[in-house]
């Protein structure tokens, strides 16, 4: 994990076309702004684990339809 520190306004880039910028930094939160191309899913980290998750259980279950399926004929 590569760890920077910013300011308020001050930005970074990654692979040269997403742009992230602290706006805000209020007691413990940091308000971040993400500019990205619009084909650049961005989520945050729980709801990318939750999609992940829902990911896993649906092929675990068309897994198990597929198996049942060939089990019947």
């Amino acid at each position: 994990m590569l760890a920077l520190t910013r300011k308020k306004g001050e930005a970074l880039v990654i692979n040269n076309n997403i742009e992230v910028t602290v706006l805000e930094i209020r007691g413990d939160q940091i308000k971040i702004g993400i500019s990205a191309p619009k084909d650049v899913p961005i989520y945050r980290k729980e709801v990318f684990l939750q999609i992940q998750k829902e990911n896993e259980e649906a092929t675990a279950t068309q897994e198990s339809f597929d198996l049942l399926k060939n089990l019947i004929g």
